[in-house]
Order: structure tokens, then sequence, then C-alpha cells
């Protein structure tokens, strides 16, 4: 029992550390633009972003942004800072602008993509007419950053995997026809097969394996 626990806990800090990657190196990244922005500036951002206080990082970075709009570096700790701040249409936004200037921007497809599928799940957005656009845009996301960095990367699969599953959700609610039940088993389907994935590269995972139990009960419940 305790070496179960033991490793469940194991994967559950590897899953956190692969999250935080994409932190690590959008702080990386904030090193970068200190040539072409203030000292001071850039220094009071990076000490916001590290004590949590992203507030103030925003106010520092949004300086930054008008003195140099097209700077990535800037616009990657904006765009994360505002996800972080739960300022999600603005998180979107910026993260487009990013990657009009670098396609390849993996962080900027993993946070919009996040960005998108909390304002799909949002009770408030329960009546918005969008809510489906936000689903579909944020499964293109992750979509887009598996193609860039390949199959190896479980945070990727996982998110559309629960992308994939609280879109099939969403449908769900609407079936009325045959055709209907057809596309929403499509949607989990398509959620296992992204869950297990993870599940070859961390088959310990006990959070995974449960959503895979859950995506096959809503499959049966739709036949």
């Amino acid at each position: 029992m305790q070496k179960k626990i033991a490793l469940e806990r194991c994967w559950s800090y590897l899953n956190y550390y692969s999250y935080m990657n994409y932190f690590k190196k959008a702080i990386l990244g904030l090193i970068i633009f200190s040539s072409t922005t203030t000292f001071a500036q850039n220094e009071k951002s990076m000490q916001a972003m590290m004590k949590g206080d992203y507030k103030t990082a925003v106010t520092q970075l949004e300086k930054a942004d008008t003195k140099t709009p097209d700077n990535a570096a800037v616009l990657k700790m904006l765009g994360y800072s505002y996800f972080q701040n739960g300022e999600y249409e603005k998180c979107i936004s910026t993260y487009s602008r990013l990657l009009t200037l670098k396609p390849a921007e993996v962080s900027a497809y993993y946070y919009r993509g996040k960005a998108r599928l909390n304002i799909a799940n949002d009770p408030k957005e329960s009546l918005n007419t969008m809510r489906e656009n936000f689903y579909t845009a944020a499964i293109r996301d992750f979509t887009k950053a598996i193609e860039i960095t390949g199959d190896e990367d479980t945070q990727m699969f996982q998110n559309r995997g629960l992308a994939y599953k609280d879109y099939a959700i969403f449908k769900s609610y609407k079936v009325k026809k045959s055709t209907e039940k057809v596309a929403c088993i499509a949607l989990f389907n398509n959620s296992i097969a992204d869950f297990q994935k993870v599940l070859t590269m961390q088959p310990l995972r006990k959070d995974i394996i449960d959503w895979v139990t859950y995506n096959k009960a809503q499959i049966t419940s739709l036949k």
C-alpha cells in the first residue's frame, strides 16, 4: 500500500514539473528582453512573478508592451500573467499576438488552449452561443502543440483529452438525434485515446485511469 502511494506521489510530482517546465521557459524568455526594456521594469516584473504577484507583473509588463509591442518575450510573460490572474480573454489575445511573431511557440498554444477551455467551462458561459467555439479552438491549440512537440509530451495529450471530454459532456446535454449521439461518442473516444497515450508513458496515473473509466461510462449511457 505504501509503495503504491509513493508511486502515485511520484507521478504527481512528475506531472507538476512537466507543467512548470512551460513556466521556467517563460521566465528564461523574460531575461532575453532586458536589453530592450529598462532594467528596473524588467526586474520588477520578474520579482513579482517569482512571488506569485501576477497583478503587479501585469502592470509592469503592460508598460513594457506599450514601449515594445512586438517583443515576443514580453508577450509571453504578459500572456502567462493574464492567465494566472484569470483574465482569460486578455490571455488569449496576447498569446495570439505572440503567435504571429513566433508561430512555433509551444507555450502560447498550451496556455491559450487552457484559457479557452476555462472560458468554455465557466458556468457564466452556459448560455453563450460561443461556448462550442471555445471548446473546438482549445482542441486545435493542443493539437497544434502536439504537432510541434511530438508524441512524448503527456501534458499536451492530457489537456486535449480533458478538452475532448468536456466538449463531449457539453454536447451530450443537447443530444436529440442518433447522429448527435454518434458525434458525442466520437468525442469521448478521442478523449480516451489521448488519455491512453498518457498511460503508455505514465501507467500509474490514477487520475487518468479514472477519466478513462468515466468516459467509457458516458459512452455506455449514450448507446
